[in-house]
């Protein structure tokens, strides 16, 4: 055996194609290079005699072990494997078009395929093992006109993953609807429903939406990894300051704190992140969600449900005769919710919930034009984060510039001029994407003594802002570009979802 070294993975995609993906998934080993009569073969565990022994009968070819390591070779495997299809999705869509064929006489359709037919069902799953393997977010099924696409969210981007025959799409929303418990004969409203399931020593949970269009019913699943996406406060991405600012807020006895931004912005993972760093032991906790997306150890629960009468405002009622020390809410939807969190956090208790602005100062303006009085939220709010989710630069591929003036004008960035940044480029790691994975550009505003009595005088959006920099705030623009120093994340990223608000 050749000496074994410790490499940086740089990979010939032709390699890859050379061993299925079942066996690198499972011996967790990825090709990265060949000649005429070698393959080079990264490994976690570069002595294992039996895998390099499984991999040279299979291509027939001499295995040159070198170490790689192990989380640069997991992230590396779910990056190639993202969207190639293994043998065995192959042998099922083979098998589905033949039942297609089996089931049209020309251009008319008999029949579709039955929901309890097998390529239906291994399909599914496939389908649902897929999108945890590659860090999928949601899966998207949509009928066309002549065939079903399927496109997985990844990093907050759709990207397509294969199609499928159009009489494949009533036994695939049937099977899919049959396991998270919703009315398979009722195709002509939406319908909301969830199941768990176990995939490679996890529990997943994924909830399901459908919605009737003109070319059938379309299926959306969101993907639920608990172990993906339950991080501490130290994963969310926080700069020194507004890190200190959030710890000194969570352990604050009373008042009232919202995390805003706009959908997909990372909310609720804040607002979990936050309640883990409390000892649920020794405080009530209780959660008014809709949906509940993942459990909390300790931390009393509760579902939405409008048909039982579990409203947020029924619901918050009920709450506070639950002795709570600490509540939080999905959402703050409405003025009567959003008097009554007030009213809870003046009367002793935490309260933590979300709410649609585009900044930390405006949160005060919503609220005030809900209808809620500004001496109150003077008195109740305590702090606002403000967040929004850019891509992650690729750490493989990343490239150093100096900004130059021009675009630095373009930018307004004037004052950035010379100035070190990172652009994306793109490699094999990161699908030639220049990116991977997502981080939270936040700004923190205190309600310290300048803000509140600048709400007290009820003054707009612009002096609240005005206050809240006076008292130390970072923006997110500045955090965005701060970021984007450190080669975290672009320039662009952060233009294209910061600056564009502004």
């Amino acid at each position: 055996m050749n000496k074994i070294r410790l490499i940086n993975l740089s990979i010939d995609a032709e390699a890859v194609k050379l061993v299925s993906p079942h066996i690198i998934r499972r011996n967790r080993v990825l090709p990265i290079s060949r000649t005429k009569h070698s393959i080079t073969l990264a490994m976690v565990q570069p002595l294992n005699h039996q895998t390099i022994d499984d991999i040279r009968m299979v291509t027939g070819l001499e295995v040159i072990p070198v170490l790689a390591d192990q989380q640069e070779i997991d992230m590396a495997i779910r990056q190639f494997l993202a969207f190639r299809l293994d043998p065995d999705m192959e042998k099922i869509l083979g098998e589905l078009r033949q039942d297609m064929k089996k089931k049209t006489t020309g251009d008319l359709e008999i029949q579709s395929l039955n929901v309890d037919d097998a390529p239906i069902i291994r399909m599914v799953n496939y389908l649902l093992r897929q999108a945890v393997q590659v860090s999928c977010s949601d899966i998207h099924i949509e009928p066309q006109e002549k065939d079903v696409r399927v496109r997985f969210r990844i990093d907050g981007e759709l990207y397509e993953v294969f199609t499928l025959p159009r009489l494949s799409l009533p036994a695939m929303v049937s099977r899919i609807k049959i396991i998270g418990g919703m009315d398979i004969s009722e195709k002509r409203i939406p319908q909301d429903g969830r199941f768990r399931m176990m995939i490679e020593g996890c529990d997943i949970d994924f909830r399901i939406s459908t919605l009737p269009t003109s070319n059938g019913e379309k299926v959306v699943v969101r993907v639920l990894d608990q172990s993906q996406a339950l991080t501490g406060i130290d994963r969310l991405g926080l700069n020194n300051r507004n890190r200190k600012l959030l710890m000194d807020l969570v352990h604050r006895p009373y008042g009232m704190i919202l995390v805003t931004g706009s959908t997909g912005s990372g909310k609720t993972t804040t607002l979990y992140a936050m309640l883990k760093t409390i000892d649920a032991g020794a405080k009530n906790v209780i959660t008014l969600e809709d949906p509940i997306e993942y459990s909390l150890e300790g931390v009393n629960q509760v579902q939405i449900n409008t048909r039982a009468g579990i409203t947020f405002l029924g619901g918050l009622g009920s709450i506070l005769r639950q002795d709570p020390d600490i509540i939080m809410l999905g959402e703050i939807r409405d003025q009567a919710t959003a008097q009554l969190a007030v009213q809870a956090a003046l009367t002793g208790h935490l309260v933590l919930s979300t709410l649609h602005t585009n900044s930390a100062a405006g949160t005060v303006t919503r609220l005030a034009e809900m209808g809620i009085e500004q001496f109150l939220l003077a008195a109740s709010l305590v702090g606002v984060i403000s967040q929004r989710l850019v891509r992650q630069l690729c750490v493989h591929c990343r490239r150093q510039y100096n900004l130059d003036q021009e675009t630095a004008v373009g930018m307004g960035m004037l004052e950035e001029t010379g100035e070190q940044f990172y652009q994306a480029v793109g490699c094999n790691m990161c699908r030639q994407l220049g990116y991977q994975g997502r981080i939270a550009l936040q700004e923190i505003m205190l309600i310290g003594s300048k803000v509140r009595t600048t709400i007290n005088q009820g003054a707009k959006t612009d002096d609240i802002q005005t206050a809240a920099l006076a008292e130390g705030m970072i923006t997110i623009r500045q955090d965005g570009i701060a970021k984007a120093r450190q080669g975290l994340t672009s320039l662009e990223e952060v233009m294209r979802v910061v600056f564009q608000e502004e």
